[in-house]
């Protein structure tokens, strides 16, 4: 059986990140949401959740080669930062915000809009 011809045997991953490549709005709430999980999380499960989100959402769009050329930062810098365990500086986080938001067309804070509920 042939991976393509079977969704059951498609990684989630590459099922949410080929939907995200397709559906700007899903897409982006992907980072929105993944950006509220990071702001407002109440413990390490919801800080996981924030950066498996934009994760993918990076993987969907930029990459990490091209973001790390955008922000100065390194690649495996960039993957450990929204890995398992990673644990990025406000600084870093800001700058890969920035780069993300613009990709969306959000030029700055006043025209980001997030829910918290």
């Amino acid at each position: 059986m042939k991976k393509k011809n079977n969704p059951a045997l498609i990684p989630i991953s590459e099922t949410i990140i080929s939907r995200a490549k397709k559906d700007p709005a899903y897409r982006k709430g992907m980072l929105t949401r993944g950006l509220a999980y990071l702001m407002a999380a109440k413990n390490n499960e919801d800080l996981h959740i924030g950066r498996s989100l934009i994760r993918d959402y990076i993987n969907a769009t930029i990459g990490f080669p091209a973001l790390a050329k955008r922000t100065k930062l390194s690649k495996q810098s960039l993957m450990r930062m929204f890995g398992t365990n990673g644990n990025p500086t406000l600084a870093n986080l800001s700058a890969v915000i920035h780069v993300l938001l613009a990709k969306e067309g959000v030029k700055d804070a006043d025209h980001l809009n997030i829910a918290l509920r």
